[in-house]
């Protein structure tokens, strides 16, 4: 799809990545590591100070407290810190579950280690699950809360449910929390990890790239138990070992900023929702409660919706079901990136508009 919005000259709110920088005391932060020399081999585990800079994040936001050695590892972005974390956890013939749709490189991960994906429902339009149920086989269960693609913050309640089962079956989480900060209407953010029973069997994910609009940067990590961490670092080893020194000297930056640059983005991008959705009068959408994404029924098969869109409209997006395992179910949902810049948004939802009057 971004190749057609780039043949085609439409707005791409396809792939979810920012259309501009993100704070320039972070950018200038990566500029003044190069320049004092931060550009060789991080340490396997990741640079000191960003290490204590997440532990820090942790506290600061949650309560949690880490230790920096022990319980943090620094990755190539959130995907690496995934596929470690199912490659060090999940063998062979082991099931891992999932909320479905999910962000893809779960399921590549999975089938990479000889595990079996094993998908849980989110039913739209709320994209809410019914009950939970574990195969005999279950060792993992990943969980993506702000959800990427449906854009669903699960509640305490749900969170509840879900450490419940996890407990019950004695399984291990693997919490993806990228979105973490952008959350919208005066929700909340809970980390799985917080609930009663769970810190010591949850592994937590987040990245740099989403919150502080450097997804080119890859920074991501994970942290949790030091014996899970462990694992992680054992397979990052293998994968990449070390990256991005430069870029984690300024994560550590960008992490120690005032608490009103978090909830001053997260107000500017549910802003940018809001123009999104309220440009779409015939169809229905699914208003996102959290991260970059809309999704919308439009009715009809999205896959052909989507070819035709960038030729109608002159803009992009991408078919909800392609992130699914039951395409089927999410037949007339196309998904829209609304992280860009407040013109951008103006000019697709006017494309937009014209197209449904």
């Amino acid at each position: 799809m971004s190749a057609l919005a780039e043949k085609t000259g439409a707005i791409n709110l396809g792939q979810g990545f920012p259309d501009e920088d993100g704070p320039a005391a972070v950018i200038e932060a990566a500029q003044a590591a190069m320049r004092d020399g931060r550009n060789q081999y991080a340490p396997l585990p990741g640079v000191p100070t960003l290490r204590h800079a997440i532990a820090e994040h942790q506290q600061r936001f949650y309560g949690i407290e880490l230790d920096p050695a022990s319980q943090v590892q620094v990755t190539m972005g959130a995907t690496e810190a995934i596929a470690a974390a199912i490659l060090a956890l999940a063998e062979p013939g082991d099931d891992v579950l999932a909320f479905d749709p999910s962000y893809d490189s779960y399921s590549a991960a999975t089938k990479m280690t000889g595990a079996n994906f094993v998908p849980i429902p989110l039913n739209p339009p709320d994209f809410t699950f019914d009950e939970l149920k574990a195969t005999p086989k279950a060792r993992i269960l990943l969980v993506n809360s702000p959800h990427n693609p449906t854009g669903r913050v699960f509640t305490r309640e749900e969170l509840q449910r879900i450490a419940d089962f996890v407990i019950a079956n004695d399984l291990i989480a693997i919490t993806d929390e990228v979105y973490e900060h952008l959350v919208f209407d005066g929700l909340e953010h809970i980390p799985l990890s917080t609930l009663p029973g769970m810190a010591e069997r949850t592994l937590t994910i987040s990245s740099l790239g989403k919150t502080f609009s450097v997804t080119g940067w890859k920074v991501g990590w994970a942290t949790g138990p030091a014996p899970l961490v462990a694992a992680v670092r054992t397979a990052k080893q293998f994968l990449t070992f070390a990256g991005a020194t430069p870029f984690q000297h300024a994560g550590a930056a960008a992490l120690r900023l005032p608490t009103h640059f978090y909830t001053d983005f997260a107000a500017e991008l549910q802003a940018k929702r809001d123009h999104l959705c309220d440009a779409f009068s015939q169809f229905t959408v699914a208003r996102p409660q959290g991260t970059y994404f809309a999704n919308v029924d439009v009715g009809t098969d999205a896959t052909e919706f989507a070819r035709e869109l960038p030729h109608k409209a002159g803009v992009v997006a991408i078919p909800t079901a392609v992130f699914s395992t039951d395409k089927e179910r999410l037949k007339p949902y196309l998904r829209f990136a609304f992280c860009k810049r407040l013109p951008v948004i103006d000019e697709a939802a006017r494309r937009l508009h014209s197209l449904e009057s």
